[in-house]
């Protein structure tokens, strides 16, 4: 697990690209047969890719955190964004279609992570919090979420919002987790932009072709910076930064929020002639 420590907003006034995707940018997520994790110090978020194939696999972060399990003090989102897979908790399974999604809650002690096809093996991306409660561990088919419709044609940013983890599909301590799909020919997300003092954000940009570039915006509102992006991959938005992006081509994002505010439309936004 890879550690990725706080920032002071003055701080990125500073950095070349180079620093600035050292800091913020996670470059790889998925890798076949291994846990990919970053442990970022704001919020204390933990995100990350699982990618099974012909063994199962588990998370181990006793030592790191402190704990005798992962979960002992923690919850945990999932979503598979590859082929069918099986997610065990605690010896019950749970089957995972693609973006199918699961919220564990804490003192979960056995998470195992399994593909049905090593050949076309599940892609689970995952986000983890602190909890201070259980809260019931519940499957999030993406059939049976009925998507916030957002934006118009002529401003690019026709998407689709899907809430998985949310007070208005299950409890959770302080995890927010969710998708949106931008339809084809729109390419501008969560513009007009905002921030959030309250909460971190971490984006993770998917189902793009291999030529798609994302350029992902992000410092304070009048002193702004960028981070062109490739697919399946992640960028965390510290509580003071903006977080927006636009791109050559559609794409999905998930967006994962933990911290002082579990409310979904607490944000502060931003005035288009305020950005600079």
């Amino acid at each position: 697990m890879e550690v990725r420590y706080a920032n002071h907003p003055e701080e990125i006034k500073r950095y070349t690209t180079d620093e600035l995707r050292k800091h913020f940018l996670v470059e790889t997520i998925f890798e076949p047969g291994k846990v990919q994790l970053t442990y970022t110090h704001n919020d204390r978020m933990i995100f990350g890719g699982v990618t099974p194939t012909n063994e199962v696999l588990t998370i181990k972060l006793d030592k790191e955190l402190g704990v005798d399990y992962f979960l002992e003090r923690r919850e945990l989102g999932i979503i598979n964004i590859g082929g069918e897979g099986a997610v065990v908790l605690d010896g019950v399974e749970y089957n995972m279609q693609l973006r199918d999604g699961l919220y564990v809650g804490r003192g979960t002690k056995e998470v195992l992570f399994k593909s049905k096809e090593p050949s076309n093996p599940a892609k689970f991306y995952i986000n983890s919090t602190p909890a201070h409660h259980t809260y019931p561990t519940v499957k999030i088919d993406i059939n049976k979420i009925k998507p916030l419709e957002a934006g118009e044609p002529e401003n690019l940013n026709v998407r689709k919002i899907y809430q998985y983890i949310h007070p208005n599909v299950c409890e959770s301590c302080q995890l927010q987790m969710g998708l949106t799909m931008l339809a084809p020919g729109s390419v501008w997300n969560t513009m007009p932009c905002h921030t959030h003092e309250r909460r971190i954000e971490v984006y993770l940009y998917f189902d793009m072709e291999p030529d798609t570039r994302v350029f992902h915006f992000m410092g304070r509102p009048n002193e702004t910076r960028h981070l062109v992006m490739k697919n399946e991959q992640a960028v965390i938005s510290p509580s003071w930064s903006i977080h927006t992006g636009t791109a050559t081509s559609n794409y999905t994002f998930i967006w994962g929020m933990c911290g002082e505010n579990i409310t979904y439309t607490d944000m502060d936004h931003v005035k288009m002639d305020e950005l600079r």
